[in-house]
């Protein structure tokens, strides 16, 4: 399963974690994602995984 915005392409990105002592190890962002119910143009109801930011910009219409 892509971990990836259907709506504008958002995925993960990276980056280090970082510790007291300068230790840096490799982790990874993951986008908030959430299974929602679109309307469609044509009338038809899908389900897209869409952002948070996605969600509150008003970018999808909920069915």
């Amino acid at each position: 399963m892509a971990r990836r915005c259907d709506i504008c392409g958002k995925g993960p990105m990276f980056g280090h974690n970082i510790s007291h002592a300068h230790n840096v190890t490799r982790r990874v962002f993951y986008p908030n994602l959430h299974k929602v119910k679109v309307l469609n143009p044509d009338g038809t109801v899908a389900r897209i995984k869409v952002c948070t930011k996605c969600i509150k910009a008003g970018k999808v219409k909920k069915a």
